[in-house]
């Protein structure tokens, strides 16, 4: 028999000697396991034991001198504790069975066994024993170890079974064959597509959380390729299956937006680890199926995608339950704006431009730079170091007009309640078209945003509209 050096954490044989007092099997399983195999730094630990799980942890927390609390969860079985940083999960061995129209099982108390045999995958079956007799050995009835040297993502039993039982494992084996870079098995993967449609008895908030884990592996194209061609993706996020294909009229074809996005994706992948920038890549080009046209002066366009696509960023937040708050408004102001910079490499470009573009970006400046160089995926070596030398000339001149004018988030010196003070009147229409036309002459370098500067330019303004100040009429 096999056996597995456990780390050397006080944890495992303080488990072990609990296990003992309470003449109770006991192993180490799951994910803990894989990835101790995979030599990943995992702290979350699983721990099965054939009997009470609950009443484990409580014997567990009573040996370990700090005496942690123990927090029992009564519906679910299980008792979790805290040791150093280290996250231990107890349940007693289950066995369970499912009903067609609900993922969630009937449980009842099982044997090794039982349990091993209602895990996901071979990679997450395998157990590491603490009981006395055999300390450290591999628990493998499935051929889990192997899997993971071959890089297989395969289920333990009949895949139809195991994804019919419960449908969110299908996007399970997706985002670890995403974030471990292995395989799926074929019969596997075949039986994805065979009852992909079961995914409909999901909540959108667990097939996003799934989601939103395969979007941040090192590679998140390879995760949506998984999902796009099992017919997955198509139920779950038809708005991106939209983008794929390429039409062509004379001669005339467009690239396909789908595998393009992909490609940004994994470019802004590949300079950042934020979860919403990868989101912004996602949706850059969402809107490009509801505005292609064709004509034969220009061919393809896709004009103002740039706008619709961040008016449809709201809806599609909502509809996959991502959060309406400030990640969704930074992802809808980079889908706005993500054309902008490259407008601005041609050569006549104004400083109006640059400060347009710092004021309506703010701190996200630099976030929106990552997003556009990300978009230059043409194949062309040439076309790539001339598009790459023009964005280089684009960031130095928003450094030089960013150090000239601090514009990134700013606001006008004059307020609008130095307006009505000022003019001697109340909120009203004149107060914001001063604002506007204010904000405009900062833009446009008219004027500088400091005090004396603006509050003479606001006179004028006000004069010109038949307002006088309050002290002139005095």
């Amino acid at each position: 028999m096999q056996a597995i050096s456990l780390p050397e954490h006080r944890i495992f044989p303080i488990i072990a000697a609990a296990a003992e007092q309470l003449q109770a099997e006991t192993y180490v399983i799951g994910g803990f396991v894989r990835d101790l195999i995979l030599q990943r730094p995992s702290k979350d630990i699983d721990v099965v034991c054939v009997g009470d799980g609950p009443a484990l942890a409580q014997k567990v927390a009573e040996l370990l001198p700090e005496k942690p609390t123990v927090t029992v969860f009564k519906n679910f079985g299980t008792a979790m504790l805290c040791a150093d940083d280290w996250e231990v999960e107890f349940v007693g061995a289950r066995k369970e069975s499912y009903r067609s129209h609900s993922r969630k099982p009937e449980v009842e108390a099982g044997t090794l066994t039982d349990d091993l045999n209602r895990r996901d995958f071979t990679i997450n079956a395998l157990g590491i024993s603490l009981n006395k007799s055999d300390y450290g050995a591999l628990i493998d009835q499935f051929d889990g170890l192997k899997d993971i040297r071959q890089k297989l993502i395969k289920t333990p039993l009949n895949p139809d079974i195991t994804f019919s039982d419960d449908p969110l494992r299908m996007m399970r084996a997706v985002r670890f064959a995403t974030q471990l870079n292995f395989d799926i098995d074929a019969d596997t993967y075949d039986a994805i597509s065979r009852n992909k449609e079961r995914i409909n008895i999901i909540s959108k908030e667990r097939i996003t959380d799934e989601l939103n884990k395969i979007i941040l592996a090192t590679t998140p194209s390879y995760g949506f390729k998984l999902l796009f061609h099992s017919g997955l993706l198509e139920l779950i996020f038809p708005k991106m299956t939209a983008l794929h294909g390429v039409e062509t009229i004379n001669n005339n074809s467009h690239k396909d937006n789908f595998y393009h996005t992909l490609q940004v994706l994994d470019n802004v992948a590949k300079q950042s680890n934020d979860l919403w920038l990868r989101w912004a890549a996602i949706l850059h080009d969402i809107a490009k199926p509801d505005t292609k046209r064709y004509s034969d002066k220009v061919g393809w366009t896709f004009h103002g995608h740039e706008d619709r696509g961040a008016r449809m960023v709201p809806k599609l937040f909502a509809d996959l339950k991502l959060p309406l708050n400030e990640h969704m408004r930074f992802v809808q102001k980079l889908v706005k704006l993500h054309l902008r910079p490259i407008a601005l490499v041609k050569e006549t470009v104004t400083d109006s431009a640059v400060r347009r573009l710092l004021f309506e970006a703010g701190n996200d400046i630099d976030d929106l730079m990552v997003l556009c160089n990300a978009d230059i995926t043409t194949k062309d070596p040439n076309k790539v170091k001339r598009y790459l030398q023009n964005f280089k000339k684009v960031s130095q001149k928003i450094k030089q007009v960013e150090e000239t004018d601090k514009l990134r988030n700013f606001q006008p010196v004059i307020t609008g309640e130095i307006i009505m003070e000022t003019f001697g009147i109340k909120p009203s229409r004149e107060v914001g078209i001063i604002k506007e036309s204010l904000t405009e002459a900062i833009l446009e370098g008219h004027i500088r945003n400091e005090y004396e500067q603006a509050f003479a330019y606001m006179l004028q303004k006000g004069q010109e509209m038949g307002l006088q100040p309050v002290q002139a009429s005095n």
